[in-house]
């Protein structure tokens, strides 16, 4: 009766197999039809300089893989060359071969090589290609990952695919024609997402170099660039070096209250009010996703002495350190283990961005406490001497990179967007839910 049940949920022109579901004109295949698959080879000893660090031919590691974005299906250069002596002890691929990552992190992830290269043990290839697609099926393969990994891949510490595992990866198959055209309307999305990469890599890179400047004064905004008398501001020598001759070098528990919360370990329930810990600051965003809660009568007791209010600016100090979130909305939570800056002389959110530059993080790294477990105390977080602008420039400063960060998020929520729009393609597409080529059809006196 179950089968029966299943024969009519398949609609009409449809048809299953190892795949899943797909359309009737479709047939079902195993990577290891498609051509030979080989693994690449490893010279021995590893390390040896006379196979490596040569200038004969690029030498390909699965780990290499790592570094190359998911929606970049070219593998256009390696870190690494090999010497000629090192390439005999390899398997050399020519350009256009799909290669398949057989252990790693990257395990399962198909790419197709632009280069001629030699790979590592950990690269699977398919070579003697005699029909399908590349880019088609690399965009197949890649879908399959967390399955190979999870249901495919052997060994106990280290999942690995032998070549016999690769070859009898199956693989939907439509007509060559219907498989390019997937492959190039997939690939054009792919090619949207690496240009939105590219873009907020670059704007972040601006704002990086925008903060360097403003927050040390070495380039003054036009409304505070020019003294009374329309002459430049100079500049003057201080501890921190050169800064603008109307700045001032002040301790940080001078400019605001500096505390942290409480170190206790209060009683967590299902419901309550939430406890942030370090965990819950990630890439300078408040995450609550993952967050334990305490009772309203905890939550009181900790807030009499480490209160977050509506414009202070909370900050890591254990584990991941210096990620940092300027509180913006009024707060319903409390803290454990964070630090907690209250603003007295300095706006908020100048502090936000001063502690977010590479200045205030690298002070950081230099000042941590702790074992395996790194921390930054509060001592040290209290002596620590910044500049100080007007509160007006601290404004127009903050400000400023405020708008830089917004046209970023603006771009980084497009990405993620086009990204769930692949998603939805792949999954129409890949199994001919939506077709792009119309299907042949049989006519009567055929059938």
């Amino acid at each position: 009766m179950s089968e029966l049940k299943q024969c009519q949920a398949i609609s009409a022109g449809y048809k299953t197999t190892e795949v899943g579901v797909i359309p009737e004109d479709w047939s079902c295949v195993h990577l290891g039809e498609l051509g030979s698959v080989v693994r690449g080879g490893s010279p021995r000893p590893a390390g040896d300089p006379k196979y490596f660090n040569g200038k004969f031919i690029p030498w390909l590691t699965v780990a290499s893989l790592t570094n190359i974005p998911i929606s970049q299906h070219e593998v256009h250069s390696t870190a690494t060359m090999l010497t000629e002596l090192g390439a005999k002890q390899s398997r050399t691929l020519e350009p256009n071969t799909l290669i398949i990552s057989n252990s790693g992190a990257t395990l399962g992830v198909a790419k197709i090589l632009g280069i001629k290269c030699c790979a590592n043990d950990g690269v699977a290839a398919l070579i003697n290609q005699k029909s399908g697609n590349r880019s088609f099926i690399a965009h197949y393969l890649n879908t399959k990952t967390r399955e190979l990994h999870d249901q495919v891949a052997t060994g106990n510490g280290q999942p690995n695919l032998n070549t016999d595992l690769i070859k009898a990866i199956p693989l939907p198959f439509p007509l060559e024609e219907e498989q390019s055209a997937i492959a190039s309307t997939l690939s054009d999305v792919d090619a949207l997402i690496t240009e939105l990469e590219k873009l907020i890599a670059k704007k972040q890179a601006i704002k990086t170099a925008t903060m360097q400047q403003l927050l040390t004064g070495k380039t003054r905004l036009p409304q505070f660039a020019l003294r009374e008398d329309g002459t430049p501001k100079g500049t003057k020598p201080s501890e921190l070096g050169e800064i603008p001759e109307d700045w001032e070098i002040c301790c940080l528990s001078h400019l605001c209250d500096v505390r942290d919360g409480t170190h206790d370990s209060p009683k967590y329930q299902e419901n309550g009010i939430p406890l942030v810990t370090s965990k819950n600051i990630i890439n300078n965003t408040l995450d609550l996703s993952d967050v334990s809660c305490i009772s309203i009568h905890d939550a009181t007791e900790i807030n009499k002495r480490s209160k977050v209010d509506l414009g202070d600016v909370i900050m890591s100090m254990i584990g991941t350190i210096g990620s940092v979130v300027l509180i913006e909305k009024e707060p319903i939570f409390c803290i454990k283990n964070i630090a907690l800056f209250k603003p007295k002389e300095i706006q908020g959110a100048f502090l936000f961005h001063l502690i977010t530059s590479s200045i205030f993080q690298k002070y950081l790294d230099e000042s941590l406490d702790g074992g395996i477990q790194k921390f930054v105390s509060l001592g040290t977080l209290r002596k620590l001497n910044i500049v100080k602008p007007s509160s007006e420039e601290q404004l127009v400063i903050a400000s400023t990179l405020s708008d830089m960060d917004s046209e970023i998020q603006v771009i980084e929520k497009r990405l993620s967007k086009t990204r769930q729009i692949k998603q939805g393609m792949m999954q129409a597409l890949l199994t001919g839910r939506t077709r792009l080529v119309k299907p042949e059809v049989q006519d009567d006196a055929e059938s």
